[in-house]
C-alpha cells in the first residue's frame, strides 16, 4: 500500500486531528495510507523554539516516508497565495522526486483572482504594487508546472491519484494504457 504525506493548512483547522482522520479514511476507501502531521504530538513542556524544530523535523520524516504527497492548495492567507508551509513541502517532495498531486476549489487564474490595477507598463498588478504573472494558471507557475493539480477537494485528487496508480500499475503488468 502506497503512503500519502497529507501536507495543507488543516492543521490549523480548528477540528484538525479530526479533519485528519477524515482525510485518512479517504485515502484508505482508495488503498493509500494517509500520512497526518498531526499523527505524532511533540513533546509536552518543550519550549516554542524547541517545539517548532520537533514539528519540522517530525513532517520532514514523514515526507521521506511518504510514497506520494497530496497537498491542499487552496488561498490561505489571501488571494492567490497557498499556505508557505505546504508549498515548502510540495517543494520538498518535488526535490525529493516524490509525485506531488495538489488540490484546489478556487476557481479562476492568478489574474483573474488577484490582480487590483493595471500599472503605467500595462502590467496587472496586485494590491502591493507587484505584477501578477499573467500564464492562464490558477498558481504560481511553480506550483502549477511541478505539481499534478486538481480542481475541487481531497476527495477529487484522491480519485484522481488512485486512477493513475491504476493506470501505471496496469502498463506495468502489459496492458495497454489510455494515457
Amino acid at each position: 500500500m502506497k503512503s500519502i504525506y497529507l501536507a495543507g493548512f488543516d492543521v490549523f483547522r480548528p477540528d484538525a486531528i479530526a479533519h485528519g482522520e477524515h482525510l485518512k479514511a479517504l485515502c484508505a476507501r482508495h488503498g493509500f495510507l494517509g500520512l497526518y502531521p498531526l499523527d505524532k504530538a511533540a513533546p509536552a513542556g518543550l519550549p516554542g523554539p524547541d517545539t517548532a524544530r520537533w514539528i519540522y523535523e517530525a513532517n520532514i520524516n514523514l515526507l521521506r516516508r511518504a510514497d506520494l504527497v497530496m497537498a491542499n492548495l487552496d488561498d490561505f492567507r489571501g488571494p492567490g497565495e497557498p499556505d508557505s508551509g505546504t508549498v515548502f513541502e510540495a517543494g520538498f517532495a518535488v526535490a525529493l522526486q516524490k509525485p506531488v498531486w495538489g488540490y484546489s476549489a478556487d476557481a479562476g487564474t492568478l489574474l483573474e483572482r488577484v490582480a487590483v490595477a493595471r500599472g503605467e507598463d500595462g502590467a496587472m498588478l496586485d494590491a502591493r504594487g507587484f505584477v501578477v504573472e499573467d500564464f492562464g494558471l490558477g498558481k504560481n507557475l511553480m506550483l502549477a508546472c511541478s505539481v499534478k493539480l486538481v480542481a475541487g477537494g481531497p476527495a477529487e485528487c484522491l480519485a484522481a491519484m488512485a486512477e493513475a496508480e491504476r493506470r501505471r500499475s496496469c502498463r506495468g503488468n502489459g496492458a495497454q494504457s489510455e494515457d
